[in-house]
């Protein structure tokens, strides 16, 4: 069946203009929503009181994260540029929060905890209605994200206590195969993990190029929707539901240095986790390139 895209109305959402001036947002109906966390990207700058930088990956300063190439552009939109550096690839990847096992230990510490200090959380949060509204990517060779993940993720055996990674958006198969992703995986990154649920549907291309994604998190399991149209399910109990509050990321990751992202999943594997090289795409991507963020939102519905 092909995906076609439809108002709110016809596929039981319902428009809210949740902040004056800016774009609206597209809320599941037959619930009655609160806006409880935002970020229009006004200003000039990014709210540093709100995200933080992913600079390590597992442990290890990782070569494909970096600080550079984000801005503000002026209209209220961020942009998460590509940057190459020579024959290097890095972009940005945004958090409020952070992942424990990211950190490396501290050498200096005479302390025999394996982590280094963690990176302040600016927003943790439980249950809700989740969005985006962004432009991808135009180049293959690196993709964008919007996901949920919690800081002890797959530390627990019930993934309720730990925490649930919820793919809201994910685009890395979009330019070979013309879809994108959604769902969840639990359990960990390990023998354990289960990565089995997650949806695939075609890309549509709007005719401005802006979506909208998101996310209905509540007890009774998520429900995902892109620009107006539920698009999958994972309900309890076939799915574990997260008990725990989690962190919003807006990211994007070149491939090749800790992964190669074509196939469902991992296609290849990096040396040392962070020791690989980035893949032939990125060489012929047409520079300049970017992820173009309009708002993130989050809800919580009213009782």
């Amino acid at each position: 069946m092909p995906f076609t895209q439809v108002t709110p109305e016809e596929c039981g959402m319902r428009e809210t203009f949740a902040v004056p001036g800016h774009a609206p947002s597209y809320l599941p109906d037959g619930k009655r929503w609160k806006m409880i966390w935002n970020d229009e990207f006004d200003g000039d700058r990014l709210d540093g009181s709100k995200w933080n930088f992913r600079l390590n990956f597992w442990g290890y300063r990782s070569p494909a994260f970096t600080t550079e190439g984000v801005e503000l552009d002026g209209n209220s939109h961020l942009k998460i540029h590509l940057v190459r550096h020579g024959d290097d690839f890095c972009s940005a990847h945004l958090q409020t929060g952070g992942l424990t096992f990211d950190n490396p230990r501290d050498e200096t510490s005479k302390k025999f905890w394996p982590f280094g200090k963690k990176d302040p959380s600016k927003f943790l949060h439980r249950y809700g209605y989740y969005e985006i509204r962004c432009r991808l990517p135009k180049n293959d060779g690196w993709h964008a994200a919007f996901w949920l993940q919690a800081p002890g993720i797959g530390s627990h055996p019930d993934p309720s206590v730990c925490g649930v990674e919820c793919d809201i958006m994910e685009n890395y198969r979009q330019h070979k195969y013309g879809t994108l992703i959604c769902g969840n995986g639990w359990g960990g990154y390990g023998a354990e993990g289960k990565w089995f649920g997650h949806f695939e549907y075609p890309f549509e291309e709007s005719a401005d190029g802006w979506h909208r994604y998101g996310v209905d998190w509540s007890p009774d399991g998520y429900v995902f929707y892109a620009d107006g149209k539920r698009v999958g399910a994972q309900m309890a109990p076939e799915c574990p539901v997260s008990q725990v509050e989690q962190f919003l990321l807006v990211s994007t990751e070149c491939h090749g240095y800790h992964r190669v992202f074509s196939e469902r999943g991992e296609a290849g594997d990096a040396v040392g986790c962070c020791g690989g090289s980035p893949v032939p795409e990125l060489f012929r991507a047409e520079l300049p390139d970017c992820f173009e963020a309009d708002y993130v939102r989050v809800f919580d519905e009213i009782p």
